[in-house]
């Protein structure tokens, strides 16, 4: 693919995670490199009627206790996620915030979700139809919207340029991030924050999921020949992105440069994923990136634990990689921190960018024995060391929808 010679390079100087094996990037890492596991029994609601009772939950989150601004304890779960995760970040990247004048026309802000805010309307209708309440609470429209993290975040954060949300299932967080930095590689904006969140794990979202017959009763075991489904899990993952010259300006500390960028539509199926449609996405990626498959060390994979999906995507990456299939270093973080849908992409992202840095592949825990058509090195069970200077981190949704990000190392 051609590049235009005046591209602009694109850095991360910033990182914030909500999960539900830690809040925080450092507790989320330390985490993931034990192999703990953040899925247990549901706590938030009843579970009457399921037969699906586990699920990544954030345990004992309160915005109060955390400092978030009243802007935030008014808000969603998931928009208090995102408020966390874009604090985390923009304190990571030193930024004077808020933004004043033209620095805020100059920045994004495109935090996207799954599904908004969908425990709060659950919440409603509950009170309409079973409690038969004469009306909902005032702040209900503006809690569910699926703009409504991305407003929040702008409002705090003196963000005036682009500000928007995106929904493309479990791809939204990547789309987002892809989206921040196409705009500032292309010169529209100097830097912005991009990434989803999401907190849809209710009594009735579970009870959608589990009629879909995906969702495993005992925990997210990816590529293993024991998998029987994926698990839902809630979080936030967000990045500051930065045009390279203007972060070096200012002195900024550089986590890594976002290279490349890949996204794609099946166009076939709202269930079943394609080969075409996933090794598409990566190979585009790779070469936005201007890399070849050999390059990368690292995939964190979308990893689902559904038996198409690992299937699929283990062919994907060998249509695209060839012979370097057998060396890379694959894992599913979703194993320790479940499938947390829209804001599965960043949650990951932030896993991707830590391997880098400290050189260390999370492992896919669960992992009991291999499957013949999963056949690569999945990092079973525990971390290992392996210097890992291009990474690649995979989403491919619901409805065929496929987006790839490649990471690569501070410009020197």
């Amino acid at each position: 693919m051609a590049q235009p010679k005046d591209r602009r390079r694109v850095v991360v100087t910033g990182q914030g995670v909500v999960s539900s094996v830690g809040v925080g990037v450092d507790a989320f890492w330390s985490a993931l490199k034990k192999g703990e596991c953040g899925i247990g029994k549901f706590t938030l609601f009843p579970l009457e009627e399921l037969y699906i009772h586990i699920g990544g939950e954030v345990k004992d989150f309160d915005a109060r206790e955390l400092g978030m601004t009243k802007q935030f304890l008014l808000a969603d779960r998931y928009s208090q996620f995102a408020g966390v995760t874009a604090r985390e970040a923009f304190e990571q990247s030193g930024l004077e915030t808020p933004l004043q004048g033209e620095k805020g026309y100059r920045a994004a802000c495109i935090i996207g979700t799954g599904v908004g805010g969908i425990t709060t309307m659950e919440a409603s209708y509950k009170g309409l139809f079973e409690d038969k309440k004469r009306a909902t609470h005032p702040l209900t429209l503006l809690k569910t919207i699926g703009s409504s993290a991305a407003a929040h975040v702008s409002i705090e954060y003196g963000i005036t340029g682009p500000c928007f949300g995106v929904v493309s299932a479990c791809s939204t967080a990547p789309h987002s991030i892809g989206l921040v930095y196409r705009m500032i590689r292309e010169g529209l904006c100097d830097l912005g924050i991009g990434g989803a969140a999401e907190a849809s794990l209710n009594w009735g979202t579970t009870r959608a999921w589990q009629a879909m017959r995906v969702l495993s009763p005992d925990g997210l075991f990816p590529f293993s020949k024991g998998r029987n489904g994926t698990v839902l899990g809630e979080g936030a993952g967000v990045l500051v992105l930065e045009e390279y010259e203007h972060a070096k300006e200012r002195g900024a500390t550089i986590i890594a440069e976002l290279k490349g960028y890949g996204m794609t539509s099946d166009a076939a199926d709202m269930v079943n994923p394609s080969i075409e449609g996933a090794s598409s996405a990566m190979q585009i990626a790779l070469d936005d990136a201007e890399l070849a498959p050999g390059d990368i060390d690292y995939i964190n994979a979308h990893g689902t634990a559904t038996t198409i999906n690992d299937i699929n995507e283990t062919n994907a990456i060998k249509r695209v990689f060839g012979k370097a299939a057998n060396d890379l270093s694959i894992s599913s973080t979703k194993s320790m921190h479940g499938h947390c849908l829209g804001a599965g992409g960043g949650v990951e992202a932030v896993a991707t960018l830590k391997a880098m840095e400290e050189n260390i592949v999370p492992p896919t825990i669960g992992f009991d024995e291999t499957d013949p058509e999963c056949d690569l090195d999945y990092t079973p069970n525990e971390a290992r060391k392996r210097d890992v200077t291009y990474a690649m981190s995979n989403s491919f949704a619901f409805g065929g929808l496929n987006a790839v990000l490649v990471f690569g190392p501070p410009p020197a």
